[in-house]
């Protein structure tokens, strides 16, 4: 369900009520986690947080108009989606993600390549999100983008 929003406070204040507070903690969890340099955007019509242009000018190779994708927010018709590049584009990271998630979370863990499915808003696992998202660093994002998608 992409969001015809421009801004990320336009896109949060036209969800759903049941779905505010799960997005708003999760939104918090990832800002103040999230290491410096990754910045907030609107980006395929949900909260978006890239490595901008200024920093990484080649832009993401699917459109290099766009800026470096690293993390999307969503709220979709069933659910609220996480999408982690960095879980996608480094095993390392997805394994530590998998085999941490159940120390969190009392349903099993509903993932796909890259994004990370909640169905039901009280089994988010805030404090765990927010400790995925200070994992990597602009650095390690654009390294491992490099190595993973750049050809």
């Amino acid at each position: 369900m992409q969001s015809k929003a421009t801004t990320p406070e336009q896109y949060l204040s036209e969800l759903p009520e049941d779905r505010k507070e799960a997005m708003l903690k999760l939104r918090n969890a990832i800002k103040e986690n999230l290491p410096q340099g990754f910045e907030e955007v609107i980006s395929y019509g949900m909260l978006g947080y890239v490595v901008p242009h200024s920093i990484y000018p080649s832009g993401y190779h699917c459109n290099p108009k766009l800026p470096l994708p690293f993390i999307n927010l969503a709220s979709q018709k069933n659910f609220i989606a996480l999408y982690h590049m960095g879980i996608y584009a480094n095993k390392n990271l997805e394994s530590w993600f998998v085999s941490e998630y159940p120390k969190h979370v009392k349903t099993k863990l509903d993932m796909g390549k890259s994004c990370i499915r909640f169905k039901k808003m009280d089994d988010i696992p805030f404090d765990f999100i927010g400790e995925l998202a200070a994992k990597v660093t602009v650095e390690d994002w654009i390294s491992n983008y490099e190595k993973a998608f750049k050809k």
